[in-house]
Formats: structure tokens, C-alpha cells, sequence
């Protein structure tokens, strides 16, 4: 995939990173989300007759019913699949899977335990792909992010947003978002739970404006949002989860650290959120907290996604 998607008449509308796209791209699929926001009720039906496969070899509770109402509001139909639905544990290859899928669908959805997964289905079908989580990526959930921070505090460009905790998939996205829509943005990690070195070097190549520190405070300091995620994995062991909870302790978001961001600062969370590590409960349900209307958003922003792939 290069560095800016280039649209091909031809080839499938894939949705995989948020660096794949240029801003002038993103931004119009954010316009387009909040028109699906503001007509949700009585809204045209563009996906009326197609089909998507969600496919889901990780739980969830959000992305699935966002993107299952996602697309019937939009007049489409859904199938969903579980790892156990489908014959690639079982020893099938993505590119079988992929092949016959296309034949069926009109997209997929997918989210996985593997970003390899994610690539292997894209390159082999002849269907849109579209990024529902990876270890590596969350770029949906950044799509929602941004339109909730400008519904709240204006256009993004030139603020600056904080980010507190473990550099994971989410914080990638971020990062590449920083580059796409360009705001600052500083990480507040400890050193053995900070981004990924490539993205880093990728997105400061692009101009970003991306700094880590191990200091929350410094990270905080002035931001118009602070975001956060859990620390724990759900494959980490009762081992992992402590050491893990032992390192990132200090950067839990307090009203105490809130306090030391911009006035007026929101927070945001991509859920699910565990009160009392990551985020203080006072934070969480306080005045600050957008996390709600963060979650409702991204069955808006899946539409834009949903529309632009498939439409």
C-alpha cells in the first residue's frame, strides 16, 4: 500500500491506515460523517442491495454494533462471523478465504489478532477491506476521535492533544492522524511501553509534530485533549497484567493531571475503560469526559468509511 492511496476506478477501496490516505481524503470522509450524523433520521439508503462480512477473531462490543447498524441504516445488509465461523483456524489460507468471500460480499470487515492477517486478505480480494482493529491499528476509532474533538473544541489543525499510557495500536493511529490532520501531539509513555519507532520516524518525515516523554505532566501540559486506553491486553497473563499495571501507574488520568492541560480540556477514551487504573472515576464521569458521545461517533464516522468503500 503506498504512503498516500492513490484511487484506481479499478481497485477495491480498502480501509486499512490511516497513513494510506491524504488529509484532503480524510477530511472529506469526515464531512461526510457528520452529514450522516446530522440526517441520521430519514437518511438515503446508498448501500441499499450490498452485503458486509464483520469478522471478528477479537470480542467486541462497539465496533460490532456501530458497524452492524452502520450499515443497515445505510440500507445494506451484514453477515458476522466469528473465528469459529470460518475455516481459517482450521487450516484454509486468507487468500482462499478472501477469493470466495468476494464472490459472496461486497466488503469485510475484519478485526484480528494479526495486522498479516489484515494485509494477506486486502491483497488477495477483489472486495473492500476495512480496518475494524489490529495490534498494530485502530484507525476507525481515530476517525470518531477527531470528529468528537471538533464537535467539542473546533477544528483540530494547530491543537494540541495528549496521550497517556501504553503506545499500542490506538496511540499508532493517533500518531498518524497527527500527520494527516495537523495537530501536536506529545506521548506520555514509560520507555518499554512507548510507539513503535518506525510510526514515530514515518510521521515526523511527514511533518508531524510528535513528541514522547516519560513525564505525564510534561505530556499534558497545555493539551486540549487528553486520551487514553486500557492497559490490559486480553491475552496478558495475571503476570503480565500486574507488571504492565506497575509501570503504567503513573500515568493514570487524575483530575489532578487534567489540571495541568489547557482549560476547558476533554477527555476521551475508546472503551472499554477500567475506573481506577488508566482513568480516576472523577475523570471518567466528570464534566471533561466526552467518552460517550467519542463511542456514538463511531457509528457516524463508520458510515462515511462504509460509504466511501463500498458506495
Amino acid at each position: 500500500m503506498s504512503a498516500v492511496l492513490e484511487l484506481n476506478a479499478a481497485a477495491p477501496r480498502h480501509f486499512l491506515d490511516l497513513k494510506d490516505f491524504s488529509a484532503p481524503q480524510l477530511r472529506a470522509m469526515l464531512e461526510d460523517a457528520a452529514r450522516h450524523k446530522r440526517t441520521r433520521r430519514g437518511a438515503k439508503k446508498p448501500l441499499a442491495g450490498k452485503t458486509l462480512a464483520l469478522i471478528f477473531e477479537k470480542p467486541s462490543t462497539r465496533t460490532r454494533v456501530s458497524f452492524e447498524v452502520a450499515m443497515r441504516e445505510l440500507g445494506g445488509d451484514v453477515i458476522v462471523l466469528s473465528a469459529r465461523d470460518t475455516q481459517i483456524g482450521r487450516g484454509e489460507t486468507i487468500a482462499d478465504t478472501a477469493r470466495v468471500l468476494s464472490r459472496y460480499v461486497d466488503g469485510i470487515m475484519l478485526r484480528t489478532d494479526s495486522a498479516a492477517k489484515l494485509h494477506a486478505l486486502a491483497q488477495h480480494a477483489s472486495i473492500p477491506i476495512i480496518n475494524g482493529l489490529t495490534p498494530c491499528s485502530h484507525p476507525c476509532q481515530i476517525m470518531a476521535d477527531i470528529l468528537t474533538f471538533e464537535e467539542h473544541r473546533g477544528p483540530i489543525a494547530g491543537q494540541t492533544l495528549a496521550w497517556l499510557g501504553d503506545g499500542n495500536n490506538v496511540a499508532t493511529s493517533l500518531i498518524e492522524a497527527a500527520a494527516r490532520f495537523g495537530f501536536t501531539l506529545r506521548l506520555g509513555c514509560p520507555p518499554a511501553f512507548a510507539p513503535s519507532p518506525e510510526v514515530l520516524a514515518w510521521a515526523r518525515e511527514q511533518g508531524a509534530d510528535v513528541r514522547v516523554t516519560a513525564d505525564p505532566a510534561t505530556a499534558v501540559q497545555g493539551a486540549a485533549c487528553l486520551l487514553t486506553d486500557t492497559w490490559l491486553s486480553m491475552a496478558d497473563s495475571a503476570d503480565e497484567a500486574l507488571a504492565r499495571a506497575a509501570a503504567l501507574a503513573p500515568y493514570q488520568v487524575t483530575q489532578a493531571l487534567l489540571a495541568h492541560a489547557a482549560p476547558g480540556a476533554i477527555f476521551m477514551h475508546c472503551l472499554p475503560a477500567h475506573r481506577g487504573e488508566e482513568v480516576a472515576a472523577e475523570v471518567m464521569d466528570g464534566p471533561a469526559s466526552v467518552v460517550f458521545d467519542e463511542a456514538e461517533n463511531r457509528l457516524h464516522a463508520q458510515k462515511a468509511i462504509l460509504a466511501w468503500s463500498l458506495g
